[in-house]
């Protein structure tokens, strides 16, 4: 049985390892300082930034991060998944699946009209569920980093 729930502050010890999977999984390396303000902006309730753990028997298997934001084509927020990760060992067993729902609820909830995500390429495994529970937009992401 999983059980999803949002953080807390004592989830700290909890989140970080799979958070630092997260990284290692996308080959990136978030400074120190950006994953500590995260961590801040996750327990402050004037954020829109969230975030829920995936546990299951007793231990935080599973991460998501989603942001509200407005947008010009709806009277409702947005909601970007930002972030969405589930422990190597257990994957192929629905805890993606269920962080994504609870996500939709909190949208749903919340009023947002969208939940909207990427992901890379390469990610397969990731895009056989994607492809189940939601639609490809059919946009390509373009980017350019400042600074």
């Amino acid at each position: 049985m999983t059980d999803i729930r949002p953080l807390t502050a004592d989830d700290h010890a909890a989140w970080l390892p799979l958070w630092q999977d997260y990284q290692r999984f996308y080959n990136s390396r978030i400074p120190e300082a950006a994953s500590a303000l995260t961590w801040q902006r996750f327990l402050d309730p004037t954020e829109p930034m969230h975030a829920a753990l995936a546990w299951r028997d007793g231990e935080a298997v599973g991460l998501v991060h989603w942001i509200f934001h407005r947008s010009c084509w709806t009277t409702g927020d947005y909601c970007y998944l930002q972030d969405l990760f589930v422990a190597q060992s257990i994957r192929g067993g629905g805890i993606g699946r269920a962080l994504i729902e609870h996500v939709y609820a909190e949208a749903k909830a919340a009023g947002a009209a969208r939940v909207h995500w990427l992901t890379q390429e390469t990610n397969y495994p990731g895009r056989m569920l994607y492809d189940r529970i939601a639609e490809r937009s059919g946009f390509i992401q373009y980017r350019k980093l400042l600074g």
